[in-house]
């Protein structure tokens, strides 16, 4: 079996014991960075689902248990990613899951539980949902792009992402905020946005859906030529990557209050 094909079979695994287990509304099990980013049980659960179906003797990055292991093969774990969407009931949170081989992501799985969609990709094979090959929007000038984005937990980090996005909004057709990272990758694959940018997501976040929207053309990084990272995370197709790149970029965006 193949990498992506065991994250493709752990990630259904995975979705199908969320959705069995969730019930009317899950218990918040404890707070992170701030009293609004909340962890419940069941994040907990599906990771640990995870990584018991992981090989022995591969490394884990996971949200929930941090890094274990060490090896050239490592598996990056968000068990729910757009935990508040989860809590709440609203319909875009997903299992996302990357296979990693001597620093290079390979494999990347995002299961929109949910709208029981499983976005797949392996470097150099395509993005896939349900047989179908992805390719995201090109041609779309700035002006009429359909951006994604999201918000951070602390007051500082939102408000200057309210500055930004409010000098954003003018130039574009409209803004999408759908509190999943990686959903909102795999909508860019899938053409369903056109662009999406945000800071403060963590490689668990980005790692599956920026492979699955970079195998469908877009191009995934950070500002002035850096990877995508903690300060910054713009996804587009090329053309439309520097567009959105060159308007945020002179707003200083890598900075909280």
């Amino acid at each position: 079996m193949t990498h992506l094909e065991l994250a493709e079979e752990i990630a259904r695994e995975a979705g199908e014991m969320l959705l069995a287990e969730r019930g009317s509304k899950p218990v918040v099990a404890a707070t992170k960075s701030s009293p609004t980013d909340v962890v419940t049980e069941l994040d907990r659960a599906a990771e640990e689902l995870i990584r018991s179906r992981i090989p022995a003797g591969h490394a884990v990055l996971g949200e929930e248990e941090g890094a274990t292991g060490s090896g050239s093969v490592r598996w990056i774990v968000d068990p729910i990613d757009g935990t508040v969407n989860f809590l709440y009931g609203l319909p875009d949170w997903a299992v996302s899951i990357a296979v990693e081989v001597d620093g290079v992501i390979v494999a990347g799985v995002v299961h929109n539980v949910p709208r029981g969609e499983v976005f797949t990709a392996s470097l150099g094979g395509g993005a896939w949902l349900a047989g179908e090959r992805l390719s995201c929007t090109t041609g779309v000038p700035l002006e009429r792009a359909l951006v994604a984005t999201g918000f951070g937990y602390s007051a500082g980090r939102r408000a200057v992402q309210a500055e930004v996005v409010a000098r954003v909004l003018p130039r574009v057709r409209d803004i999408r905020r759908g509190g999943s990272c990686a959903v909102d990758l795999c909508s860019v694959a899938a053409g369903r946005v056109d662009a999406y940018y945000e800071r403060g997501t963590n490689l668990w976040d980005h790692a599956a859906g920026g492979l699955i929207a970079q195998e469908a053309g877009a191009v995934l990084g950070g500002l002035h030529g850096r990877p995508a990272s903690q300060e910054m995370a713009i996804c587009a197709a090329p053309e439309l990557f520097t567009e959105l790149h060159d308007l945020i970029a002179p707003l200083d965006p890598e900075r909280d209050l």
